[in-house]
């Protein structure tokens, strides 16, 4: 976790504020500026010394009555790695470049610190995650969260009894049955998102969606926190999408998208010599450095062209081939369609150490003949993900690979006039396996008609925690984008970290 501190100075006249500023960039203690008027905000962090950034504008508006002048200051280069050279640090930092005491006051905050570290403690299992997300609500009544003994609720569904004995899932998971054992059902999500747009944003950035702001996948965020694996193969791919971005991160932080997995990766082939690609290369990277080096205060230039160095790179090399599935033998097994195949996909990139691949599978929004619906949806899902969870074992990964199963929202306990159930985003079910996951297991409970929540409420904000948590993420680490707000995996979600062994 970043130990980041506020330190507001603005009692201070603006000849000694602009003296304490000159003697903390002497300590050489980062910090970034922030003046808070009743009219406008200007927000770091920048490059440059403040005294760059227009000192006499600042000073005129840190003179009104309404403005604040903070330093943020970042401890944690400088104040050591234990708790007691952290808390000395802190206080006679403040003591000698402020003139304030604080040791009662961020004493607590290291405590705060200290209590929410030893909670989280003891993930990190996963070196991987195969997100499978089931785009359009999949019903948990029908799947999961099965209420056995009520007809009304469960229409026409029968269920099944698993490997764990107690544990029953609905008819058409047999093959997920038979891995119960791996297996933690969380049945008590629940999320303020009904629509499936803002929904499926939620589910796969942990944040609600904003008109001004676009927020990354756990793969970049992952990249960002971890640093890139692996110097050919990008850190994350999306399989079943033709497009990806990295929100406000760098560019050459998106995922690899891949449309169709039986297709690999799309005008990959080279049509002309490697000689004659390599100078077109070369050619191209020269007037983009160009441009960068014109705009070289700006992020996105330099992304970019990272971006397409590493994609150029990688269409020249043998690790192309593991997007090519047409010599594997197990491809039967999970499956001749799209989830299928991006499941095997899937189980080929961890091999070759892709951290993070989201697997995303359409065609959960039923509200018309659900029966029809499920028989020809839940097969192929229970297929694919039980050949993945089986395969994964078998070859020695699956307690490095962290599997989880979600989608946009739950489903209506009543059945419509179009034989069909709603959204109902008030209670949901997720599934984990794998990355060090306690199977056989469920956590929470929907009430007796599966309605709402009746038990460990789980917020989307938690679910990503709980990745989080298993994929050894600080939860409390801080990412800015570039307008400088702070950013952290898991929107300050907390991980059900009973969930793991």
């Amino acid at each position: 976790m970043d130990l980041m501190t506020w330190f507001e100075v603005s009692s201070l006249p603006w000849s000694r504020a602009t003296q304490q500023r000159k003697s903390l960039r002497r300590a050489s203690i980062s910090w970034r500026p922030t003046v808070t008027t009743a009219s406008e905000i200007w927000h770091g962090p920048y490059s440059t010394p403040l005294n760059s950034f227009s000192s006499s504008r600042l000073a005129t508006n840190y003179n009104n009555s309404n403005a604040k002048l903070f330093f943020l200051m970042d401890f944690k280069a400088f104040a050591g790695k234990s708790d007691t050279s952290r808390r000395q640090f802190m206080e006679g930092a403040a003591k000698s470049a402020l003139g304030v005491s604080v040791a009662t006051t961020f004493g607590a905050a290291l405590d705060q610190q200290k209590a929410f570290a030893e909670e989280t403690a003891g993930g990190g299992k996963a070196k991987s995650l195969i997100y499978i997300f089931n785009s359009g609500g999949m019903t948990h009544l029908d799947t999961f969260d099965p209420k056995e003994n009520n007809k009304k609720v469960m229409g026409d569904t029968e269920t099944v009894s698993t490997k764990v004995p107690g544990i029953r899932y609905g008819s058409h998971l047999k093959g997920l049955a038979e891995h119960a054992d791996k297996i933690a059902v969380i049945n008590s999500m629940s999320s303020q998102n009904g629509a499936h747009a803002q929904a499926r944003y939620q589910m796969m950035t942990g944040y609600n969606q904003r008109a001004t702001i676009v927020h990354p996948h756990i793969g970049p965020f992952c990249e960002k926190f971890f640093g890139k694996r692996g110097d050919l193969l990008p850190d994350s791919v999306i399989v079943n999408r033709g497009t990806s971005n990295s929100g406000y991160l760098e560019p050459a932080l998106s995922p690899l998208p891949v449309a169709n997995p039986t297709a690999g990766i799309a005008n990959s082939t080279i049509m002309t010599s490697q000689e004659r690609f390599n100078q077109r290369m070369e050619m191209s990277l020269d007037i983009g450095q160009n441009f960068v080096d014109k705009y070289q205060h700006y992020s996105s230039p330099k992304g970019y062209i990272e971006f397409y160095d590493q994609a150029s790179r990688l269409l020249s090399s043998e690790e192309l081939k593991v997007f090519d599935l047409s010599g594997e033998k197990d491809r039967q097994k999970y499956g001749m369609n799209n989830l299928g195949q991006g499941c095997l996909l899937a189980r080929r990139l961890v091999e070759k150490g892709v951290r993070v691949i989201e697997v995303h599978n359409g065609g959960w929004d039923m509200h018309a003949g659900i029966q029809d619906s499920l028989a020809s949806r839940l097969p192929p899902y229970d297929q694919a993900v039980s050949a993945l969870i089986s395969d994964l074992d078998q070859r020695g990964l699956l307690e490095s690979t962290l599997v989880v199963t979600g989608t946009d929202f739950g489903r209506t306990s009543r059945i419509n006039e179009r034989a069909g159930r709603d959204h109902q985003p008030a209670v949901f079910s997720t599934m984990f396996a794998g990355g060090g996951i306690a199977g056989g297991q469920k956590y929470g409970k929907s009430d007796a008609d599966g309605r709402r929540v009746g038990e460990n409420k789980v917020s989307v904000e938690d679910f990503h925690a709980t990745i989080g948590y298993g994929l050894g993420v600080d939860l409390g680490y801080e990412i800015y984008s570039p307008s400088g707000r702070p950013f952290v995996f898991g929107n300050h979600g907390k991980p059900v970290t009973s969930l793991y062994a």
